[in-house]
């Protein structure tokens, strides 16, 4: 019984971040930060790294600065990164770290986390680190299925590729990669 409970702990949490995102979507942006909030206090800035990556996320949504998005952002992404790096036993008290789906579920964010970096650093006037991180989304895009989540990040990333003058993978600077492609991120900005 106390195994059950264990595994069913991370899925509660992120029901509980999916709620509070339903109620931001429904338009009560106050409110979803608030209970945001709440739920980052409870699980801390060491806690489970899927569930920061996600609470990040969502967080940085509901923020009226645009360098406090910013800042959460980097944090979804920092999280994002905990979990794809190669993590041998993971931490005590870390419930993702063996679990593979965390670090599925963080490259599946990926080309989402750098096109909202692309977009915070736009809005705050720092192009080349939009560019920078609008690259990396295309290529982590790549991976994304041809379904709406992933036709619609695509369609997002090229809005904001028109916006900022067109920055595909071939016209600004050179590949990450010596097969001209642009991979998931290892080092934060």
């Amino acid at each position: 019984m106390a195994k059950g409970q264990e595994q069913a702990a991370p899925d509660s949490v992120l029901t509980r971040i999916g709620q509070v995102v339903m109620l931001h979507h429904a338009g009560d942006r106050e409110e979803a930060r608030h209970r945001l909030l709440g739920l980052w206090a409870e699980i801390g800035e060491h806690g489970d790294p899927l569930h920061r990556c996600t609470l990040a996320h969502y967080l940085a949504d509901t923020q009226d600065d645009p360098g406090d998005e910013l800042a959460w952002d980097l944090r979804a992404l920092s999280a994002a990164e905990e979990l794809t790096e190669d993590r041998s036993g993971g931490r005590s008290g870390d419930r993702t770290a063996d679990r593979p789906e965390g670090a599925l579920a963080a490259r599946a964010l990926y080309p989402s986390l750098h096109l909202n970096l692309a977009a915070d650093y736009d809005r705050l006037g720092h192009r080349e680190a939009a560019r920078l991180h609008l690259r990396r989304a295309r290529g982590a895009a790549e991976s994304l299925a041809p379904d709406r989540y992933g036709e619609g990040v695509r369609a997002a990333i090229g809005r904001l590729e028109l916006r900022l003058g067109g920055t595909g993978p071939t016209t600004d600077g050179p590949p990450e990669r010596p097969d001209g492609r642009w991979g998931p991120p290892r080092q934060r900005p």
